[in-house]
């Protein structure tokens, strides 16, 4: 069941989008920065994905913003099934992999994680809630929703190498870990259904890292006098 829960302020997804290509520099470089219709794109996407009656869930840092305050991001990540997103023809498919599809709706970028991916499943039907944003009340994933896909793309990151990510990624669990205080344990259960036994073991000795430097910041530095 999906359950309502009132975040003020609201957050507004078209500006936050707009504001992280604007001050990414890399567009300007490349010119590729063409923020006039975001704002507009943003709220046509979500008008359209509501008048066709699809199922989806928001994750990703647009997500993470109804817990986290500070974070930048400049696409749409959702959870849909690939029989949703054909759909939606007005959604430009620029690739696509056995789990995930990058998509374009006008100058927005989206990237969907498709439900043939049984976890990705289990968060759209299982860790979620509606949340209020200035664009309209839309599905979004939970803290704990938000949390299992982020331990889940973990092995993944550290293989790729993909440093930068994993720093990322990592902060964005021990910020969620630190403010919300969940249940890992039963995170650690529904993860065993998706990660091999290695994997799994890695994620929890991370988590366990993380834990102790939030115990540290917990005790925080004696001044020296």
């Amino acid at each position: 069941m999906v359950n309502a829960v009132n975040v003020q302020p609201k957050v507004h997804i078209g500006k936050v989008i707009r504001n992280a290509v604007v001050f990414n520099f890399r567009n300007w470089r490349e010119g590729t920065v063409n923020t006039d219709t975001l704002l507009q794109n943003v709220a046509s996407l979500f008008v359209l994905l509501r008048k066709q009656h699809i199922e989806y869930l928001l994750v990703g840092g647009v997500a993470l913003l109804q817990y986290v305050e500070g974070r930048n991001t400049e696409d749409i990540d959702l959870i849909m099934a690939l029989s949703s997103l054909k759909k939606l023809p007005e959604i430009e498919v620029i690739s696509q992999e056995t789990n995930f599809v990058q998509g374009k709706f006008g100058e927005l970028q989206i990237d969907i994680l498709l439900t043939r991916n049984r976890l990705f499943e289990r968060v759209r039907r299982r860790y979620a809630t509606t949340q209020r944003f200035v664009e309209q009340d839309i599905p979004c994933a939970s803290v704990e929703g938000l949390l299992l896909l982020k331990l889940y793309a973990l092995p993944s990151l550290y293989r790729q190498g993909n440093f930068a990510r994993v720093g990322v990624y990592e902060n964005d669990i021990a910020t969620l870990i630190y403010n919300y205080r969940p249940d890992l344990a039963s995170l650690f259960e529904e993860l065993a259904y998706h990660l091999s036994d290695t994997d799994l073991a890695a994620v929890q000795e991370i988590v366990a890292e993380i834990e102790q430097r939030i115990e540290r910041f917990g005790k925080g530095f004696t001044s020296n006098k």
